[in-house]
């Protein structure tokens, strides 16, 4: 797609079942994506003109379906469910039944597989600064990391329900976020996987998917509850939410490499361009008026802490389902912490301790 002028620049029928992902390569010459069909196939941006005519070949929206050939088809025994291109080498990521390591120049098996545990692994993400380190989450509630100079998977921990999505952040690589079904969403650090750095709230439904910004400050995701919202890595709370009257259930989010737009794709077949920034204006300002944006934008920092503009960061508009179910959940939640601390008052001092709620989220470390 082209974004400025929102037209399809190149499509093809790539597959005879669902598209599960898509990932260009390092160098973004090409691109590869996986499929339910059991295959994963490279596809090239143009069209060689021994294909096409010189005059097709000018112009992108004109290709055709039975024009377009992949490059390279490699084929897998289960199907694949997400993908992920190295950084750096040629080589690529899968996962599925098992987690697999295919070279670009192999094409009949992977180079290696791992397996631990999970009946199927629901995606994979290479971290963005160490070229051997990959994470994966399972359905078994699982997130494993590997070391792919070894054999044998090398960390995993699990979570008290699935994770839809693993992303790294690309400022802070030993850092990760996890989009959990059970409506939060979870940070953690590499180095100790005991307990969450953050638990973002906010949602009232699964977390389908989750995007870092290239700046690596914020996070955009998708949910089940038909909304976008944007949370800043440091903040339990959402900064921004984006929903509309026809927007149904949002599977994938990703962020524009500028970073000032989110693309987001829904069950109601269409995507959505969203700006990142709601309150941002498009275009070049003048200097005196980006001066004036950043002075306010001080202001409303300098000030968070007062009640009042607490309530005008906290209100926004939403649905009046999403309304409802966050004035349920709050009243679970608040009925919930009562009873432990009821229980608390009533136990003889140091025989019931509460845990810490970052805590909880880990239910056990597997070594």
């Amino acid at each position: 797609w082209d974004l400025t002028t929102k037209k399809s620049v190149w499509s093809a029928i790539a597959h005879t079942g669902y598209v599960r992902g898509i990932t260009p390569n390092e160098t973004g010459s090409t691109f590869f994506t996986c499929s339910d069909d059991k295959t994963i196939k490279q596809w090239g941006l143009t069209v060689h003109s021994s294909s096409l005519s010189s005059e097709t070949n000018t112009n992108y929206s004109s290709f055709t379906n039975n024009a377009i050939l992949p490059i390279t088809t490699y084929m897998t025994n289960h199907s694949v469910l997400s993908i992920d291109h190295h950084w750096r080498e040629k080589q690529f990521a899968t996962s599925g039944e098992v987690v697999s390591i295919w070279d670009e120049s192999r094409t009949s098996e992977p180079i290696h597989s791992y397996k631990w545990g999970a009946d199927s692994v629901i995606s994979c993400k290479y971290n963005p600064a160490e070229a051997t380190l990959l994470a994966s989450t399972g359905n078994d509630r699982s997130v494993c990391l590997y070391d792919l100079r070894t054999s044998n998977p090398m960390r995993k921990f699990i979570l008290p329900m699935n994770s839809n999505k693993v992303e790294w952040n690309p400022r802070e690589p030993m850092n990760f976020i996890l989009a959990n079904e059970d409506h939060n969403i979870y940070s953690f650090d590499m180095r100790k996987l005991d307990k969450a750095l953050m638990i973002h709230k906010d949602h009232v439904s699964a977390v389908m998917d989750v995007s870092f910004s290239p700046t690596g400050r914020e996070f955009a995701s998708a949910s089940y509850d038909r909304t976008v919202r944007i949370f800043n890595t440091d903040n339990g709370r959402s900064r921004d939410v984006y929903h509309t009257k026809r927007m149904q259930r949002v599977f994938c989010v990703n962020y524009s490499v500028d970073a000032q737009f989110v693309i987001s794709g829904s069950d109601d077949t269409n995507l959505r361009v969203w700006k990142a920034s709601a309150s941002a204006t498009l275009g070049n300002n003048a200097g005196r008026k980006e001066r004036k944006e950043q002075l306010n934008d001080t202001i409303k920092r300098r000030f968070a802490h007062m009640p009042e503009i607490k309530r005008i960061n906290r209100d926004k508009k939403l649905p009046k389902v999403i309304k409802k179910q966050m004035k349920l959940r709050h009243v679970s939640t608040s009925a919930a912490r009562k009873k432990t601390e009821n229980r608390k008052r009533h136990s003889y001092e140091g025989d019931y301790e509460i845990e810490p709620e970052r805590k909880r989220v880990v239910v056990r470390n597997v070594t």
